[in-house]
C-alpha cells in the first residue's frame, strides 16, 4: 500500500495554511465509539468528547469542521492519504502506530476491560478470562486486538470486523467476553441489559489516547498541542469529559 505523504517542507508550508485558506477542518472519526465520536442510528447526530473538541478547535481556527468516517483498521491509510487533517477519536498511542503517525499530547488514558453476560457460568472475575476453552472477542484494528494477541496464553482470540459483531458474539454465546476500553465498557454496563463489565484487579494495560496526524508537519502538531494545553488549563477539557462520563480517564496535565 502506498501512502501519499508530502515532504516536511511541503507540510510545514501547507497544512495549517490550507485549513485556514479553505475555511475547513477535516476530522477523521470512528462513528461507533460511544462517549467519543458516536453517531446515533436514529437521529444521525454525532455525540462524544472528541466531537465536542473538534468543533471547539474549528471555532478557534475560525473554520468549519467536516467529519469524515474512518475506523481503527483504516486509521493509517486515511491519515497518510490526506483524507483528513487530523484523526480525533481517542486513538491509542502504540509503538506500531507511532512508527507511521505523529501524536498530540494525550488527553485520555484508559485500561482494558472485559464485557460478558450477566449470567455467564464461568466468567466471574478477571482471572477467569485467560483460561482454556474461553473465547475472547476483539474488534479488528483496535488496540485491544494487539494487546490480547500478546497477553493471552490459554484463551482463544476471536477477531471480528466491528464492535457490533463482538457484542453479538458474546450475547449469542459464540464468545465468552469481548475486550473494550473505559468509554465503551461503561456504555455497555449502563445501557445494555445483558452486559456485565469485568474489571482488572490491578492495572492491566493502560494506554494514553491522543489525536493523530501525518508525519512531517511540526507546525500543525504544535498548533494542536497548543489547543490541548489551553483546554486543559482553562477547564474546557474536564468540562467536556464530565459531560460524556469520561472524567475518570481524562488527562489534564
Amino acid at each position: 500500500m502506498t501512502f501519499a505523504v508530502g515532504s516536511t517542507a511541503e507540510a510545514d508550508q501547507s497544512r495549517l495554511e490550507r485549513i485556514q485558506a479553505e475555511k475547513r477542518l477535516r476530522v477523521c472519526i470512528w462513528p461507533d465509539y460511544y462517549g467519543i465520536s458516536f453517531r446515533s442510528p436514529a437521529t444521525q447526530e454525532l455525540r462524544g468528547l472528541d466531537i465536542d473538541l473538534a468543533l471547539e478547535l474549528g471555532r478557534e481556527l475560525r473554520v468549519s469542521t467536516q467529519f469524515i468516517d474512518s475506523s481503527f483498521a483504516r486509521l493509517s491509510e486515511d491519515v497518510l492519504n490526506d483524507r483528513c487533517d487530523v484523526a480525533m477519536f481517542a486513538v491509542g498511542v502504540t509503538a506500531a502506530r507511532a512508527e507511521r503517525l505523529r501524536f498530540t499530547t494525550p488527553h485520555l488514558a484508559s485500561d482494558i476491560y472485559a464485557v460478558t453476560t450477566r449470567n455467564h457460568p464461568r466468567i466471574a472475575h478477571w482471572d477467569d478470562i485467560d483460561q482454556p476453552g474461553v473465547v475472547v472477542a476483539v474488534t479488528k484494528g483496535t488496540l485491544q486486538e494487539n494487546v490480547m494477541h500478546a497477553k493471552l496464553r490459554h484463551a482463544r482470540l476471536l477477531v471480528l470486523d466491528s464492535p457490533h459483531a463482538r457484542e453479538n458474539a458474546v450475547e449469542s454465546g459464540q464468545a465468552d467476553v469481548f475486550m473494550a476500553d473505559y468509554p465503551y465498557s461503561m456504555h455497555m454496563e449502563h445501557d445494555v441489559s445483558w452486559a456485565r463489565v469485568v474489571r482488572p484487579v490491578a492495572s492491566y494495560h493502560v494506554t494514553p489516547y491522543a489525536w493523530a496526524i501525518a508525519p512531517g508537519d511540526e507546525r500543525w502538531l504544535e498548533r494542536l498541542d497548543r489547543f490541548l494545553a489551553a483546554i486543559k488549563r482553562d477547564g474546557r477539557l474536564l468540562t467536556a469529559a464530565r459531560r460524556h462520563g469520561l472524567e475518570p480517564i481524562v488527562v489534564t496535565r
